[in-house]
């Protein structure tokens, strides 16, 4: 398939630039990927929708305030957008600035603090945070949230606790797993409450998952990579499913990436490192049963991973159903769900 395939248009409107008052309170749309037939629900029916035997896999990842302000020796303003923590005074990251920034540039931060750039990294940079206060303490003092591209305000104080899962626990992405934003802990009780076992994964996601695919041809898509871990009681947890003939019910993209990388062998494995893996039409699950996710961009990788779980004639016209009902669309938008 082709990278065109996967375009729809979207009315602006559609795009949700600020959470619901509740978690919960989204709409959900329903696809059956055997039959691809539609149901429009509300979000809070998803408890109606899974049993004793199921598990949910949560997606553990924490955003850290990855994107920094500051200004060059010279006096031009920088954004600075963390990729990835090295230790705690190194990073990979994005630098944006009216030129692009050499090796050996000062940066100048709110706070007193400063970094450098030591040199490129592809196309990031790897920078230099001086100093003797480590870099996450500098993101907690002023860092900013690192709200997607299409949400086109501010980030301001809500989006420090709406823009996390109520149980987000490891730090390290830069972009939320959006699915899970739709749970709240009233949320967690009723799943708890219907002996609906749960396990988590973590994927730090990474700003990759907003970069536009750039070749029409998808086999020579260079697929960003994210650090992704499975433990060994999540592992066990799905066995413990399969066996009740229950179904794994991946919260999230991010969610099912991280399982079927652990699974490149032909059974989920724990395990922990750097994935790269593109799903598209054609792929073979090997772990993941049942689907909940938000709704994503056009020609978008996450897009077409749906496409491959849920069939890409279905997925494309829950799209369009979604479009004429006025879903609201994105990070802070309406959620799907795909099961058979």
């Amino acid at each position: 398939m082709k990278k065109s395939d996967f375009a729809y248009e979207l009315p602006e409107e559609l795009v949700a630039q600020n959470p619901l008052t509740e978690r919960h309170a989204s709409r959900l749309l329903c696809l059956n990927k055997q039959t691809g037939q539609l149901a429009d629900k509300q979000f809070t029916d998803f408890v109606d929708l899974i049993d004793e035997r199921d598990l949910l896999v949560f997606n553990d990842t924490k955003v850290i305030p990855a994107r920094l302000f500051g200004t060059k020796v010279t006096g031009g303003k920088v954004e600075i957008l963390i990729e990835r923590l090295c230790d705690d005074n190194h990073a990979i990251a994005h630098v944006r600035a009216s030129k692009s920034s050499k090796e050996g540039a000062i940066i100048k931060l709110d706070g007193g603090f400063s970094c450098k750039v030591q040199g490129r990294a592809g196309d990031l940079f790897r920078v230099e945070f001086t100093g003797d206060t480590p870099l996450l303490e500098i993101l907690g003092q002023i860092g900013h949230i690192p709200l997607p591209p299409y949400i086109t305000r501010a980030d301001d104080e809500s989006d420090v606790s709406r823009y996390q899962s109520v149980f987000a626990k490891h730090l390290g992405a830069v972009a939320a797993p959006t699915a899970s934003l739709h749970f709240d802990l009233e949320m967690m009780e009723k799943i708890k409450a219907k002996s609906v076992a749960t396990a988590f994964v973590t994927l730090h996601v990474g700003s990759g998952t907003f970069q536009p695919v750039r070749v029409e041809d998808l086999s020579q898509h260079l697929m960003h990579k994210e650090y992704f871990r499975v433990p060994q009681e999540t592992v066990q947890a799905v066995k413990e499913a399969k066996v009740r003939g229950g179904r794994v019910v991946a919260i999230g993209t991010t969610a099912v990436r991280a399982l079927e990388s652990a699974s490149q062998n032909g059974r989920l494995e724990s395990g922990f490192g750097d994935t790269d893996l593109f799903i598209t039409p054609g792929y073979r699950f090997k772990s993941v049963d049942a689907m909940l996710t938000n709704f994503h961009l056009p020609e978008s990788t996450l897009l077409m991973l749906v496409a491959a779980f849920a069939g890409y004639q279905p997925v494309m016209n829950a799209y369009q159903h979604a479009i004429g009902q006025s879903y609201r669309f994105f990070s802070y938008g309406d959620a799907m769900y795909l099961s058979d």
